[in-house]
Formats: structure tokens, C-alpha cells, sequence
């Protein structure tokens, strides 16, 4: 029977993720093979089982809406030593926290290797993926000690959703992608026309960016695309927020209105878009209440 992870080891492995996490978010190489074999001449485990662990690690991570190490796919069978230790590292180094989440200067200064620049992006369309399935309908269930320690943490669609320079940052990085879009169509009128409404009208028209399809034949190329830009430095199934305003735009003009998904935004910045009805395509659930006294 597999030999339960000491403090140590769990302590000594996430260290040593964290560093190689940090050099990724900072566009630095590092050699995973080489981490490897230095933590197993510090604990004496096999490299299967540290390969495990470092899945876990980001499966933990993946559940907090924080961003992994690409090569370690979330392994979702953890350990609630693993989660309270990974809180305990999350919580005692603040600079850590902001980093992976973008708050303040973290999204200031962007990444040359790894933040997509709209100017060195060959295809706009590159940036996009195929939308997640649609989920099931019941939420996934954690268990409760874990639950628990989850309430700790900013539910990850409100820490996004009060970043308001993450928001800023991933609205300007979709309007500046839909004029080189349209501009590469061909349809420089359309490209000149795209307006960011969020930042020049308010927010309450339900959307962000209204674009054009610059494809199709006749009025379909000169359609209007509505664009509610949703931004995260977490994963691509991270949550996050959808007003009732932006619900309600969406399901009267389904045509035209679409949610633009921006995930792990400070490394690549990947999308995917959603169309209407957003309830075929999303687990809606309420999370603000109106109070009547």
C-alpha cells in the first residue's frame, strides 16, 4: 500500500511547483526533468508518484480559478493535506496570491514571451478554442472539509469580476483583435468602425465591443457582433459572472451578442466565444440576491 505524504514532502513538493509556476508566468525557461530529479534527492519518492503530485497540485489550483503548469493536467484525486497545505502556502505570500490572479502591478506590465501582443498575432482566430462542453446539470461535488476551505479563498468569478484592470486590460486586448481581424477581411471600413462601448458609453448597454462578422454574403459581412468580454488568469472553466442585464441582451438579440471568454490571460491569453442561449452552453446559478426589508 502506497505510503501516506508527509509535511515535509507535501511542503517540499509545492515549493518546489511554485517555483516552476513563477518562472512560467514570467516567460523564463526551466527544465521540469531537472526539478524532478532534485526533489527526489530530497524525499524518497518515485517519478511517478512526484509526476502525481504535481497533478494534484494543479487540480487544486484548477479548483481555485488559478492558473497551472502546462504539462501537469489537473489530476483531481487529492488529498485534503495536499488543499490545506497549498491554502496555507496560497495565503502566507501575498506577492504569490497577486501574481496568479493579476491583481495591481501583475497585470501592468505584460509578459513579452507569453502575453499575446494583438501586433505579432499572425491570425486572429489563433487566439480562439473550441468552447467547453456544456456542463452537467448538477454542480460537482467536493467534499465538505475541502469545500470548506475553499469558502476561505475570493470565489475566483468575484476576484475577476472586482479586478477592474484585468477587465480593462482583457476588453482593450478583444477591441484591438477585431480591427486586425476585420482589417486582414479586407473590410478596413469595419475595422475603423469598432467601438469599445464599455469604455466610451458606460456599462450598460450589455456588452463591451461591438464589432462587425466581416464575413458572409451581402448585409450578412456588415452584421453587427455584440461582445460581452469575460477575462481570467485562471483556467479555461473558470466561473464567472454574468449580469442580468447581459443575460437579457443576450436572449433578445442571440444573432448578434457573444460572450468572448479570455482565460490564463497573463501567460497567452486563449478564448472561446459563447452564444446565446447562454443557458444551453453555461450552469447558471444564482449568486446575488435583491433583499426586501
Amino acid at each position: 500500500m502506497p505510503r501516506n505524504w508527509s509535511e515535509a514532502e507535501i511542503s517540499a513538493i509545492i515549493e518546489d511547483y511554485f517555483e516552476m509556476l513563477a518562472l512560467e508566468i514570467e516567460g523564463r525557461f526551466y527544465n521540469k526533468t531537472e526539478h524532478r530529479l532534485a526533489l527526489m534527492d530530497t524525499i524518497d519518492r518515485t517519478k511517478g508518484s512526484i509526476e502525481r503530485k504535481h497533478m494534484n497540485i494543479s487540480a487544486v489550483l484548477a479548483v481555485l480559478g488559478l492558473p497551472y503548469i502546462d504539462g501537469y493536467k489537473p489530476y483531481s484525486n487529492f488529498q485534503q493535506a495536499l488543499f490545506e497545505a497549498v491554502q496555507a502556502r496560497l495565503h502566507g505570500d501575498t506577492v504569490l496570491y497577486a501574481s496568479l490572479t493579476g491583481e495591481a502591478a501583475a497585470v501592468r506590465e505584460p509578459l513579452p514571451k507569453y502575453r499575446i501582443d494583438t501586433e505579432q498575432v499572425v491570425d486572429p482566430e489563433q487566439v480562439y478554442v473550441d468552447a467547453p462542453l456544456p456542463p452537467e446539470v448538477t454542480d460537482p461535488k467536493l467534499p465538505e472539509d475541502i469545500s470548506r476551505i475553499i469558502r476561505k479563498f475570493e470565489p475566483p468569478a468575484e476576484r475577476d469580476a472586482r479586478n477592474r484592470m484585468l477587465g480593462k486590460a482583457g476588453e482593450e486586448f478583444v477591441f484591438e483583435l477585431e480591427r486586425k481581424r476585420l482589417s486582414m477581411l479586407g473590410r478596413q471600413d469595419l475595422a475603423d468602425n469598432v467601438r469599445w462601448v464599455a469604455r466610451d458609453d458606460g456599462d450598460g448597454y450589455g456588452y463591451d465591443i461591438l464589432s462587425f462578422n466581416g464575413t458572409g454574403k451581402g448585409d450578412e459581412a456588415d452584421r453587427e457582433r455584440w461582445l460581452e468580454i469575460k477575462t481570467t488568469n485562471g483556467p479555461k472553466t473558470t466561473p464567472f459572472f454574468i449580469t442580468r442585464n447581459e443575460l437579457s441582451v443576450s436572449e433578445e438579440n442571440p444573432e448578434i451578442f457573444r460572450v468572448v471568454r479570455l482565460y490564463d490571460f497573463r501567460r497567452r491569453a486563449r478564448a472561446y466565444r459563447l452564444e446565446p442561449p447562454l443557458a444551453d452552453r453555461v450552469r447558471l446559478t444564482p449568486a446575488i440576491y435583491r433583499a426586501y426589508p
